[in-house]
């Protein structure tokens, strides 16, 4: 029988790229899948809701529309979408950024490592090669942090990492479930505590190479983001 996936985009001010992230979704290279998508959006106050509808209106067969009523941040977005894929019995649900940083054409690559190993989940590393982070636009003070922060990751759990700050990942709902989602936190932080909470139960966590698009973000926000991953990462090993 066909896997069951469902690819779900989170989106928040994001209608300039949305339309396009959609499109670069190609279903024809996901044929030996039952594939459907879900457009969450995390009550936007831009015009994205209105581009997502547009997408709705137009792709019914394949494409649900969920519009956070009130938003619900980074991680509530996900756990929301996670929760939706449980409740519609998906064997896989693969994470998509509305705002284009993650491409979509690496949705094939992370299924197919997902199935080679049975792993609880498949994240996509800038740092495989870390040359080719550089090469993407990478700010220079990202890529050290980035090496900073995965280093004392894995010294932390006995890992080896090559980038714990991803956000493109995939789920196998056969180790994902709500009562894992319950523990995590709906901010930012939300990939790290479940990277912890995955390898606390000894699940197995695979990498594929990607490539990213870098925007404008603020650097408070990524401050804010670096703090908290260092103390989380050391905390939550003793608790």
């Amino acid at each position: 029988m066909k896997k069951k996936i469902l690819i779900f985009i989170i989106s928040y001010q994001a209608s300039h790229r949305l339309k396009k992230v959609f499109d670069s979704i190609k279903l024809k290279k996901l044929k030996n899948y039952k594939v459907k998508i879900l457009i969450s959006d995390d009550n936007s106050t831009d015009d994205t809701l209105e581009i997502a509808k547009k997408i709705y209106k137009q792709n019914k067969s394949i494409v649900t529309l969920k519009n956070n009523k009130k938003r619900q941040n980074y991680g509530g977005n996900i756990k929301l979408c996670i929760n939706y894929a449980i409740q519609k019995r998906f064997d896989y649900a693969v994470m998509v950024h509305g705002d284009g940083q993650y491409h979509p054409k690496y949705i094939l690559p992370i299924i197919k490592k997902l199935e080679q190993n049975d792993s609880a989940a498949v994240c996509g590393s800038r740092m495989i090669h870390k040359s080719n982070a550089l090469k993407g636009n990478m700010p220079l003070y990202k890529f050290v942090g980035n090496i900073f922060l995965t280093k004392l990751f894995n010294v932390v759990y006995s890992t080896k990492f090559t980038d714990c700050h991803s956000g493109y990942w995939i789920y196998n709902l056969k180790y994902i479930n709500k009562n894992i989602l319950l523990n995590l936190s709906n901010t930012f932080n939300f990939d790290n505590e479940m990277r912890i909470n995955l390898i606390k139960k000894k699940l197995e966590i695979k990498e594929i190479p990607i490539r990213t698009i870098y925007g404008s973000e603020r650097s408070s926000v990524h401050i804010i983001y670096a703090l908290k991953f260092f103390f989380q990462t050391i905390l939550k090993k003793f608790t």
